[in-house]
């Protein structure tokens, strides 16, 4: 039975925690020994890796996810034209796949790890890779119907193309075919794991649509909406291809922790550059977080410098004006900043987690992809 593997990196354990952010920690590290270290004196792992050039994770997905969204079409296939144009609508061959490439990397890294014979992707770990891709699309075409969002990839949504109505109708049908698919991979614990997903999905919308009055409370809460809506489809998707290839369930958890972090990161990201990037590098509206009445890791720590954002965040930003006061608050305190922070902490902890395995270009891979995360600007 493979285990972690424990010797290809040096890391020690230096302070780089800031007063505000050692508040919000609602997660612990693991200290060389084992032990963990307590949320109020929470540490990065500052990593030393062998290797100066780690692998680009794109160019090492390419080959396993060029006919993605040909199999994602085919498992779509219905005989109706308006039904097929909906369901085909956003797997266009545009999209950036983040999720896959993360799926189909940690597949080839488990391998690898395991000794299993060779390093090609089983048949069911290709299909978790692709009903990853579906359970996130389907997921979006919902979320645009509840927000009303009538912009996503830079072209219009199915609601604002079809209607509501069917852009419901549309995503019920593509988490249907990714049950479908699901089932026929044959492992019931990789069902129940994904299972999962949808459950965490349903769970954080709703979520988002409460807020907390307590401070600290309003900020776990945001943080365990962060997981359910984006980093569990990951995270599970990982501990899935885990399943597959290897028994120990200490590797299943190194699989779900990365996918994890990465996830939160990923979000925290996201939540960023909703304040810093612009509306064509996003494909949707800046601000659009502070319009739905959403409050996010930048006015969430902006609120400790400007209290005037406590009641505009308890009220949605439903008052006149409320959208343009907490958008200079945020830009003239470092909520930006530390969200920032956050981010990158999240994205340590995913490398500390993933560089357990054996060493492989894959598992170099999974390493630089958490520096891409942090230096995307869409």
């Amino acid at each position: 039975m493979a285990v972690p593997w424990r010797h290809c990196w040096r890391w020690s354990i230096t302070n780089c925690t800031k007063t505000r952010l050692s508040n919000y920690a609602v997660f612990s590290t693991l200290s060389p020994r084992g032990k963990l270290w307590p949320a109020s004196q929470l540490r990065c792992c500052k990593k030393i890796h062998s290797d100066t050039k780690l692998k680009d994770p794109f160019s090492l997905a390419q080959k396993d996810l060029a006919h993605l969204y040909d199999d994602i079409k085919k498992e779509l296939y219905v005989s109706g034209a308006e039904l097929r144009s909906l369901c085909d609508y956003y797997f266009d061959g545009k999209g950036k796949a983040f999720r896959p490439m993360i799926v189909v990397l940690m597949a080839r890294a488990l391998n690898i790890h395991s000794n299993s014979k060779g390093t090609d992707l089983l048949p069911g770990q290709r299909s978790v890779a692709m009903i990853s891709e579906m359970i996130h699309t389907a997921s979006l075409v919902h979320d645009d119907v509840i927000d009303g969002s009538d912009q996503r990839r830079g072209k219009s949504t199915i609601n604002d193309m079809w209607g509501e109505r069917k852009a419901i109708l549309a995503g019920d049908f593509i988490l249907s075919a990714a049950s479908m698919a699901l089932a026929r991979i044959g492992n019931t614990t990789v069902v129940s794991v994904l299972s999962q997903v949808i459950e965490d999905l349903v769970r954080g919308e709703f979520m988002q649509m409460g807020s907390k009055e307590n401070e600290n409370e309003r900020f776990k809460h945001y943080l365990d909406k962060t997981f359910k809506k984006t980093a569990s489809l990951i995270a599970n998707s990982c501990r899935a291809v885990s399943i597959l290839v290897n028994s120990d369930p200490e590797v299943h958890e190194i699989a779900f922790q990365y996918g994890k972090n990465v996830g939160i990161a990923f979000q925290l990201v996201d939540d960023v550059l909703d304040f810093t990037a612009c509306a064509a590098h996003l494909g949707k509206p800046s601000a659009a977080d502070l319009k739905l009445g959403l409050a996010t890791g930048p006015v969430l720590f902006a609120c400790q410098q400007f209290p005037e954002l406590h009641s505009m965040i308890m009220r949605r930003f439903s008052s006149q004006g409320d959208v343009e006061r907490a958008w200079q608050y945020v830009l003239e305190s470092d909520g930006v900043e530390q969200t920032s922070y956050l981010a990158r902490h999240y994205c340590d902890e995913a490398v500390r987690q993933v560089s357990r395995l054996r060493p492989s270009p894959e598992r170099d891979a999974l390493i630089r992809l958490t520096e891409m995360v942090l230096t995307r600007d869409k």
